[in-house]
C-alpha cells in the first residue's frame, strides 16, 4: 500500500505539489491524471526517493520514504518516464542487472528473467544491445527490470507512451493480473 499526506514540492518559483494526498492500496490500480506539468511525476520521484518532499509524508507499505528510504525502494518496482537503459547491454543483461542488485542470484535470477522475456514477449530482442531500441522496446525492458524482483508496488510513470496498440494491450493485461494478485499499482497518465 501507497500513502501520501500532504505533499508539496516547490522548485525555485514553480510550486510543483501542493498538499497532494491519497491512498492507494493493494490489489488496485490507482491513477494520478493531469496535463503535463501537474505534479504527477514529482509526486512518483518522492515516492521513489529520487526527490525528498518540502513537506508532508510519503509511505510505502507503512515505510516512510524518506526516513526508509533504502527499505522502502525494496518494496518498489519502478518504471520512470525516462527507461534509461545500458546501451551496450542487451536486454536480458539490463534486466539480470537489475535482479542481481535486488540480491537474486543463480537459477532464481535466470528462471524471473525468462520469465519476463517470455511475459512481456521480448524474444525476439532479448540478446541485443539496447541501442537502437524502439520507444516500445525500451518501455518493455525498463518494464520487466522493474518486475524483476517481484515487488509488492509498482509505480508506473506514463507506462504506455511509445507503445504501440498491441504493447499497451499486454501491459494492460499484466496490470490486471498483477491487481488481481494483490499489488499496488500506481500509474500516472497525461490528460488532454
Amino acid at each position: 500500500m501507497i500513502r501520501v499526506d500532504g505533499l508539496s514540492k516547490r522548485f525555485k518559483t514553480v510550486q510543483a505539489l501542493r498538499g497532494v494526498s491519497f491512498c492507494a492500496e493493494d490489489g488496485r490500480v490507482t491513477g494520478l491524471l493531469g496535463p503535463n506539468g501537474a505534479g504527477k511525476s514529482t509526486t512518483l520521484r518522492i515516492l521513489y526517493t529520487v526527490i525528498k518532499a518540502d513537506s508532508g509524508q510519503a509511505f510505502v507499505d507503512d515505510i516512510d520514504v524518506q526516513r526508509g528510504a533504502l527499505a522502502a525502494r525494496r518494496q518498489m518496482g519502478v518504471l520512470p518516464h525516462g527507461a534509461g537503459l545500458y546501451p551496450n547491454l542487451s536486454a536480458r543483461e539490463n534486466i539480470l542487472y537489475y535482479g542481481r542488485l535486488h540480491g537474486l542470484r543463480g537459477t532464481q535470477l535466470a528462471n524471473r528473467v525468462t520469465q519476463l522475456l517470455d511475459e512481456l514477449d521480448m524474444g525476439s530482442f532479448a540478446d541485443r544491445r539496447a541501442k537502437g531500441f524502439s520507444q516500445g522496446q525500451r518501455t518493455k525492458v525498463a518494464l520487466a527490470r522493474a518486475l524483476v524482483h517481484e515487488p509488492r508496488n509498482l509505480l508506473l510513470d506514463e507506462p504506455t507512451n511509445g507503445l504501440d496498440v498491441m504493447a499497451t494491450r499486454s501491459l494492460r493485461e499484466l496490470i490486471r493480473s498483477l491487481k488481481a494478485a494483490g499489488h499496488c499499482v500506481l500509474l500516472s497518465s497525461h490528460i488532454m
